[in-house]
């Protein structure tokens, strides 16, 4: 489980102490690890590769555990120490070493495999007038995609932060959960496509990295409407509000997250 830190407040008239607040801090973590080689060479060479790949200069360490028959778990990690060179007879000899791999995990949560949630596809408009059948009866095509309550699925042990991708033409979007909410429901320059045929915005949530970019590189966010709240989904089922308005052609909305767990 990783490390919880839990804020107090104390009054000075009343016995004990209020909980303010709780958070998860980074997770240490020590791994045991014991080099061999068939001469003295062989046991250099593996230190230096594994010091090189250590070294927090070239980026984080990803550390990937699976145990038989479970999915793979993974965590981003930072080298902190363990590595500094015990020659002490327990320690190492002429054609090994033993050391206490100490790392930092500043997320601490453990991360599965892309998860692909939901995908919505809205097929393209008939013309109401048709040249090779008969007038009635008439058919029409809704133009609004309205739902309150889609259900949707978060599999880990807490809230992920989804990654949209809206896939034009659409004239307009709002997607919510409880009471927030985020979109673009102003039309857009030239036809009123917020996003036109051909073109995929991508709205990516996570902390961090948020960006609202299409496939072309372009800023969205400045057309955000305002006060713009990018939701997390939280652990387990839940439910989510999507509105949407499909221009002429075939578009399609897709929610993807990363589910993050407490252990692996």
């Amino acid at each position: 489980m990783p490390p919880v830190e839990t804020y107090f407040d104390v009054s000075p008239n009343l016995a004990g102490s209020t909980v303010r607040s709780s958070r998860v801090a980074a997770r240490e973590i020590m791994i045991p690890v014991f080099l061999y080689g068939i001469d003295r060479y062989t046991v250099r060479q593996l230190k230096r590769k594994l010091v090189r790949t250590l070294n927090p200069d070239h980026g984080p360490c990803t550390l990937r555990i699976q145990e038989s028959g479970q999915p793979p778990r993974y965590l981003t990690c930072f080298y902190k120490g363990g590595m500094e060179g015990n020659e002490g007879e327990d320690s190492a000899g002429f054609r090994w070493a033993r050391y206490g791999i100490q790392l930092t995990a500043p997320d601490p949560y453990f991360y599965g495999d892309n998860f692909h949630v939901v995908q919505w596809t809205f097929g393209g408009g008939q013309p109401l007038l048709s040249d090779t059948g008969p007038l009635f009866p008439l058919k029409l095509n809704a133009g609004v995609v309205s739902d309150t309550a889609l259900p949707v699925l978060n599999p880990g042990d807490t809230q992920a932060w989804p990654v949209w991708e809206i896939k034009g033409p659409v004239r307009s979007f709002s997607l919510s959960h409880g009471d927030q909410s985020f979109g673009i429901t102003g039309p857009g320059p030239g036809s009123g496509e917020v996003v036109p045929g051909g073109r995929t915005l991508r709205i990516d949530t996570r902390p961090g990295a948020k960006t609202v970019r299409d496939d072309l590189g372009r800023n969205f966010w400045p057309a955000l409407d305002p006060n713009p709240g990018l939701w997390a989904l939280p652990s387990g089922s839940s439910r989510i509000g999507v509105q949407l308005v499909p221009g002429s052609g075939s578009a399609s909305l897709t929610m993807t997250i990363k589910p993050r767990y407490e252990s692996y």
